[in-house]
C-alpha cells in the first residue's frame, strides 16, 4: 500500500479505513471507471470537486460519481450568490492532488466541505487516496467529522 498524504492522517488519528488499488490510465479516471474498478455502484464512488464563488472563495463538494454538482445548490449551501468549479490548471496548487486523485482528506488548505447526503445511505463510500489508482473506503461520517464537512444536497 502507498502511503499517501490522507492514508498517513487516517493512520495517526486512528480512524478505520481500507484502500483499494486498482490499474489506472489516462482516460479513464472518472469515479464511474473507478467503481468497476474497485467493484462497486458508482453511486458509492465519491468525486472530490473545487469551486469557487463570486468573492474567491473556496469550497469542496463531494459527490455520487455519477452525478453532476447542481450549481445552484452548491452557491445556495455554501452561502455564495454564484460558484463555478476550478480550472483543472488551479487544482494541483490550491489543492497539492491532481484531477482524478483529489482527495477530500489532506488538501495543503482546509476549505468547507459539503458531502452529499446520499452517503449516508451507504455504511462505507470510496473517495480518491490522494493519488490515481487508490481509493480509500470509509464511513461517511467518520469522513464528515474528519474534514469537518456537513451533508447536503448537492446533486
Amino acid at each position: 500500500m502507498k502511503k499517501t498524504n490522507a492514508v498517513r492522517i487516517l493512520e495517526s488519528l486512528g480512524i478505520s479505513f481500507q484502500t483499494r488499488e486498482y490499474i489506472s490510465s489516462e482516460d479513464e479516471f472518472d469515479a464511474v471507471s473507478v467503481a468497476e474498478k474497485v467493484g462497486v455502484e458508482p453511486e458509492q464512488v465519491f468525486k472530490t470537486l473545487v469551486a469557487r464563488n463570486e468573492k474567491g472563495a473556496l469550497f469542496v463538494f463531494v459527490i455520487p460519481g455519477n452525478f453532476e454538482l447542481d450549481l445552484k445548490k452548491g452557491a445556495r449551501i455554501s452561502g455564495s450568490k454564484k460558484i463555478e468549479l476550478i480550472k483543472v490548471k488551479e487544482l494541483l496548487p490550491l489543492t497539492g492532488y491532481v484531477r482524478g486523485g483529489c482527495s477530500p482528506i489532506g488538501m495543503k488548505k482546509s476549505f468547507p466541505t459539503f458531502i452529499d447526503e446520499t452517503a449516508q445511505l451507504f455504511e462505507s463510500i470510496f473517495v480518491s487516496a490522494g493519488v490515481r489508482g487508490m481509493q480509500l473506503k470509509i464511513k461517511p461520517a467518520d469522513l464528515c467529522l474528519l474534514v469537518e464537512a456537513n451533508f447536503a444536497d448537492l446533486i
